[in-house]
């Protein structure tokens, strides 16, 4: 049996462009961050020093997909070291959380995961939802460890952004639309994001007009001068838990002060003679290790994928899954796009950073903090509220979650750097891109256009209409199969970037997803 859609709404044949450079590349999924990153490097900054500017700028930029009130994970490859490093900055729940204050109320929610009702979805959206954030610490962590210039450097172009105000074209409003519903909880979201009660819009054929993330540029000009440690500290952490007191959010200044990132050692997996370092623990990590042990031994001709490697794909994809979910508490549905972002550097020298970081839903928490102007995630969601589960809900826990940053060696030198965002569609779509190139020869710029399946979950194999006819009888022959379109909304596949190093020529390179409309790769100048 297959199912398919009544129609193809879109019929599009879109490519999106590689770039080159004997310098620095940085592909990401704003490209108006990744230019901020680009500038450090021709600065003299090293990848590191340019994934915290961009990882700064995102939220000034696409504040509802990651920033400050985020959480996320780093890899950072040294060149001189030959060696892979995890700066973990990934959610941990309040240390006075009590489960008791998330009551079951028997029905079942579908906002991005299918847990059961908690009283007031207290779960999924406000102050409770808030986890403690991480990001701040995490860049701040990588940067005094592997970077080389001050934060308050690498803040400045976040605040240039954040002062002039994302240009509010029609993916902006497309986002703030589609999710207004939710925006409109809160009046302090509700007066940055809907003025007027309604979408911010741009008049057709004026230029564009300017929407103001009210207080972000003050706080992010406070981190400049007073330092990371502020946002735990200082200053901005007392207006933080003055804002999550009033809320009624249990995260107080025991909490931010205990916050640290950590930087850990890379799980390394082998993917036929190329390693994969990726961080380990409460990731997708896992589940991609199991994909790679079930396709042990099975070797992919050179060329475009066939029928035999998308079939292979899809079985051992559906039963790491299959584990997963019975086993490590995922239960993520595929109605709601997540926020996440996903970006990756290389450098003139050869240094390379992954970085994956999110709020969880679109717009997190929905809630804006009226101090700071900082949106928050939603990081209690990634939480099963059921106490008897793994991942259930519990003081000072961190929960599972999907992130898949990758680093691939080859010959003991980074070889790339990929990621994506898009929830449990995350590692089906990196680890395919991955195979491409690894298994398959495929180049960076071909595996990128190269349409592809996922079996995260369901009874379905979404399948890309545009993949040859053998492809697609020999999958449905084996499983159900859903024709999934790539469009631009709903995020039907995982958005994934990546970076390239080749060591033969000593070019880099970089691209980004085809269909997300903000994305692109960016060559230092």
């Amino acid at each position: 049996m297959s199912t398919s859609p009544e129609h193809l709404v879109q019929n599009w044949q879109v490519r999106k462009p590689l770039v080159r450079a004997r310098g620095g590349v940085i592909a990401t999924q704003n490209r108006v961050a990744g230019i901020a990153g680009a500038e450090i490097l021709a600065a003299g900054g090293n990848a590191v020093d340019a994934a915290v500017a961009t990882g700064l700028a995102l939220a000034a930029v696409e504040p509802w997909n990651s920033g400050v009130g985020g959480i996320g994970f780093m890899l950072v490859y040294l060149a001189r070291e030959k060696k892979v490093y995890v700066v973990d900055f990934g959610p941990i729940s309040p240390h006075r959380l009590n489960p008791a204050d998330y009551p079951l109320t028997g029905g079942t929610t579908t906002d991005l995961f299918t847990w059961p009702t908690v009283k007031d979805d207290r779960n999924v959206h406000g102050p409770m939802s808030i986890a403690v954030p991480g990001h701040v610490d995490g860049l701040a962590t990588a940067l005094a460890r592997f970077g080389t210039k001050p934060f308050a450097e690498l803040a400045q172009p976040a605040i240039k952004l954040a002062d002039q105000g994302i240009a509010i074209d029609w993916y902006l409003t497309l986002k703030v639309a589609t999710t207004a519903k939710e925006l409109g909880r809160y009046p302090s979201t509700r007066a940055v994001w809907l003025k007027d009660g309604l979408p911010p819009v741009t008049p057709a054929g004026a230029p564009l007009e300017r929407l103001k993330l009210t207080g972000l540029a003050d706080t992010l000009r406070t981190l400049a001068k007073n330092g990371p440690r502020d946002f735990y500290e200082g200053e901005i952490a007392r207006a933080l838990v003055k804002d999550f007191a009033a809320g009624g959010s249990v995260i107080d200044a025991e909490d931010l002060k205990n916050y640290h990132a950590r930087v850990v050692a890379p799980l390394e997996l082998d993917c036929h003679g190329v390693k994969l370092n990726l961080p380990g623990g409460l990731t997708a990590a896992p589940t991609f290790a199991k994909v790679l042990a079930s396709l042990k031994g099975k070797r992919f001709g050179p060329g475009a994928p066939g029928a035999d490697t998308f079939v292979a794909y899809a079985q051992a994809l559906r039963d790491a899954y299959t584990e997963r979910l019975s086993t490590m508490g995922d239960q993520e549905t595929t109605r709601e796009p997540t926020s996440t972002t996903h970006f990756n550097v290389v450098d003139k020298d050869g240094n390379m950073v992954a970085v994956t970081q999110t709020l969880l839903s679109v717009f997190g928490s929905r809630y804006v903090l009226p101090s700071t102007g900082i949106l928050m995630n939603n990081g209690i969601n990634w939480f099963d509220p059921r106490p008897e589960s793994a991942n259930c809900l519990a003081p000072s826990k961190r929960p599972l979650t999907n992130m898949c940053p990758v680093i691939a060696q080859k010959d003991g030198k980074a070889w790339f750097a990929i990621g994506a965002s898009g929830g449990r569609k995350i590692m089906p779509a990196v680890f395919q891109l991955a195979s491409f190139m690894i298994d398959h020869g495929l180049s960076l710029e071909d595996a990128f256009h190269q349409p592809r399946i996922d079996a995260s979950g369901g009874d379905a194999v979404g399948a890309d209409p545009r993949l040859p006819a053998d492809v697609l009888a020999a999958l449905r022959a084996k499983f159900p199969v859903s024709l999934t379109e790539l469009v631009v909304y709903p995020t039907n596949f995982a958005c994934p970037s990546c970076v390239m190093h080749d060591p033969a020529t000593g070019e880099n390179s970089g691209i980004t997803d085809v269909l997300s409309p903000w994305s692109g790769a960016v060559a230092e100048v």
